[in-house]
Parts: structure tokens; C-alpha cells; sequence
């Protein structure tokens, strides 16, 4: 979906959206699974202020959003097949993928950690955003740490309030569960978190060589 396709209303939102993002603003927004809270991921004031007003820990990572499978050679190496297959399988979609970082990554973003963990919403709002900007955006969830992810823009209210700059009320997120994750960086897949995707699903594509991380 283009901009022109929009609604007046989304479109002016999204607009206004892509115009913070690119002064290093914060902007939070619907996605296929729950709201999330975006920053370009080149700029990394605005990320370390992602952190900030999630009061998440500096050594958890955090998630990119991309607009299509094209940009995942910009954000990662060495993907190896099986992530192929995921990919091609459940992007856009519910499935976060985690992989070997490129250089073009900031440790800022990965916690200091040598992966990072990406995805392709299935939902128009944020893919506009990110070919708005011209680059990958971070996607956490737009929650305090600890507490629920939120399903509408009324929930990201009550928790982020007026700690970030743009909140896009794009109504109740469709899914509402987050998205499951895999990381593939090991000699098989992990899922490191089940969510919106199940294990059988995921086994239909990777086999029986799927594992669980231990809790």
C-alpha cells in the first residue's frame, strides 16, 4: 500500500511520522502482532532514547523492522539456508529472525552482542514508515519493560504517555500476540520465544532439528 492509498487521516499520521523519524524522533505505531516504538536505526541518540523510555537494560537487544526481504543483506551476514526457508515461508509475518549482524549494525542496537533480530510486518503502516525514512527502523514493542505489550494506541498512551513524540492510532492490532523467535545463527534453529507462530508451524519448514531454548 502506497501513501496515496491510505486514509486521509492514517496518511497524515504516517506522514508526520516519517517526518520525526528522520529528526531522531520517536513514533509508535500498529503492527500485524502488537503496537511497537520505532527509531531510525542510524542514529543512535534515538535509539539509546528507545531504551531510555522503555527502561529496558542496554544489553537486550533490539529488533529491526524492514520493509522487504531485500534489506536483510543490508543488516546481516552469512544467512544461511534454513533462515531462507523461514523467511520465505513466514515474512512479512509474525516471525522475528535472528542472525549474524553486518558491520552497518550498531552495538547500541545489539546490546554489544554479535546478532541482530529482524522482521517484516505484515502491515502497512510501519512498512510505509521505513520506506518513508530510507532505512531499517528499530520495532520493540511500545511498552515499559515488564509490562504488557499494547494492542492499541490507547494502551501505548497509558505506558509511554508523553514520553515519546507521535503515537499513530492505526486501531486494535489484528493479531495480537507477539512474534515468535528464531535464531538461527547455531548449527539448528532455536525458537527463543513462541509466539504468534507455532512450533509445528515452524517444523513443517525446519524438521525435527528445531529446539526449544531452555527457559
Amino acid at each position: 500500500m502506497t501513501l496515496g492509498e491510505f486514509p486521509s487521516g492514517i496518511r497524515q499520521q504516517v506522514e508526520k511520522g516519517i517526518s520525526i523519524l528522520k529528526q531522531g524522533g520517536l513514533v509508535a505505531f500498529p503492527t500485524d502482532t502488537v503496537y511497537g516504538l520505532g527509531a531510525c536505526m542510524d542514529m543512535p541518540r534515538a535509539v539509546e532514547r528507545v531504551y531510555d523510555v522503555k527502561r529496558r537494560p542496554r544489553d537486550m537487544a533490539l529488533p529491526l523492522l524492514l520493509a522487504g526481504k531485500s534489506q536483510i543483506n543490508e543488516v546481516a551476514r552469512d544467512v544461511p539456508g534454513v533462515a531462507w526457508n523461514l523467511i520465505d515461508r513466514f515474512l512479512p509475518g509474525a516471525l522475528t529472525i535472528v542472525l549474524r549482524k553486518s558491520e552497518r549494525v550498531s552495538d547500541i542496537i545489539t546490546g554489544g552482542g554479535a546478532t541482530v533480530a529482524v522482521r517484516i510486518p505484515a502491515h502497512p503502516v510501519p512498512i510505509a514508515l521505513i520506506e518513508g525514512v530510507g532505512t531499517p527502523i528499530v520495532g520493540t514493542s511500545a511498552n515499559l519493560s515488564g509490562r504488557p505489550s499494547p494492542l492499541t494506541a490507547g494502551d501505548v498512551c497509558s505506558q509511554m504517555g508523553d514520553k515519546i513524540d507521535l503515537i499513530i492510532d492505526g486501531g486494535r492490532c489484528p493479531g495480537g500476540r507477539e512474534s515468535t523467535v528464531v535464531d538461527v545463527t547455531g548449527e539448528a534453529p532455536v525458537v527463543l520465544r513462541e509466539g504468534a507462530i507455532s512450533r509445528e508451524e515452524l517444523e513443517r519448514v525446519c524438521g525435527s532439528a528445531l529446539s526449544m531454548a531452555e527457559a
